[in-house]
């Protein structure tokens, strides 16, 4: 289920069931049930409840506050906690000091944060809002995105070309921008809906989102197509807009090569972004950003494969041949992408008609 964006303040929450559920499941069933209880009689199908909007609103508040003082770390969250904190992880097992953007962490939560701002006009849950935010601010890297995690102390921290840490990182840090497993369109996303709640008057959110939006237009292929992780615009000369088409030769064995510049359908990397895009175009007003997601559509059909096998492959290298990338994804046509890929052009005609 894709996450539906609004332009309205006052409309029914920012809620994916598939984000932010592993960290706060609390917040988004006191969210629906708050909605649910002061939605018109027309929409709610149960009858009279013996639990009040007034006793919602303050177990909500309670909640926000619970995770805001208790979870976060410097305003972030990874995906899940032991009852003690014993124990967090995201992906992976994290410190104290680490945050995770890749869903459902950081950007997840702050769309819980702001689905109850929606709902309430409460200025706590706005300040909750601006939290997240900043930890997100905090954690973009140089090349305008984000890796999957953020450190926030030494010497960890060291090792990751932050952007408010620039110009001088240290030689060597990490500034790969991953597009993977909705990384950092989650991220921006978030960051331009708050950016929006907030009247685009909090400059350091602002210019982070100018600056990942900058850069992701810069990284996009010349056919259309992202890849999944980039440190600089590509060489574009190095990417001609050709056709899909097989190789003379299928390659049988695993070839260890870099697959992070291939085009890149897996894991719906095209699909967030061109959701990303559109996003980017309602709120800023700017067709750039439509028209960045409208030629990923032109890559979508430049990728489709020709008879006998007219499907998609999960990703292409710049011959726009199916391309292996690790060792359990082979250069195949892949039925999941393929179908992904067709839900994902409807989209585009829902986006453009």
């Amino acid at each position: 289920m894709q996450p539906q964006f609004v332009n309205d303040k006052h409309v029914s929450p920012l809620i994916n069931p598939e984000m932010g559920v592993a960290c706060l499941p609390i917040i988004l069933v006191m969210a629906i049930l708050l909605w649910t209880l002061n939605c018109p009689v027309n929409c709610c199908a149960a009858g009279p409840s013996e639990i009040s909007p007034e006793q919602v609103s303050a177990g909500l508040h309670r909640a926000v506050a619970f995770y805001r003082t208790k979870v976060s770390s410097h305003g972030g969250y990874l995906w899940r906690y032991a009852s003690e904190f014993t124990e967090r992880e995201g992906e992976l097992p994290a410190s104290t000091t680490t945050v995770w953007v890749q869903p459902p962490g950081t950007p997840s939560v702050g769309l819980a944060y702001l689905s109850v701002y929606q709902l309430t006009d409460d200025d706590f849950y706005l300040d909750a809002v601006r939290e997240t935010a900043f930890a997100l601010v905090a954690g973009q890297l140089e090349s305008g995105g984000w890796d999957y995690r953020i450190e926030f102390a030494s010497p960890d921290r060291e090792k990751y070309a932050y952007r408010v840490e620039m110009p001088v990182p240290n030689q060597g840090a990490r500034n790969v921008t991953t597009l993977d497993d909705n990384t950092t369109q989650a991220a921006l996303s978030f960051l331009m809906l708050a950016d929006r709640a907030l009247a685009f008057e909090e400059s350091s959110i602002h210019e982070s989102v100018k600056y990942a939006l900058s850069s992701l237009l810069a990284a996009q292929y010349p056919n259309g197509a992202w890849p999944q992780r980039f440190i600089s615009p590509p060489e574009r000369e190095k990417f001609p807009v050709l056709p899909a088409n097989y190789p003379e030769e299928w390659p049988r064995n695993y070839p260890k090569e870099d697959y992070r510049s291939y085009y890149t359908f897996n894991d719906n990397t095209m699909a967030d972004m061109i959701e990303l895009m559109f996003l980017a175009a309602a709120i800023y007003e700017d067709e750039q950003f439509s028209a960045a997601g409208k030629r990923a559509g032109d890559v979508i059909l430049l990728s489709q494969l020709p008879e006998p096998q007219p499907g998609w492959a999960q990703q292409y290298n710049a011959q726009m041949h199916p391309a292996w990338a690790r060792k359990f994804e082979p250069a195949a046509i892949t039925g999941a992408e393929s179908q992904r890929v067709m839900e994902t052009l409807l989209r585009l005609f829902e986006l453009t008609r």
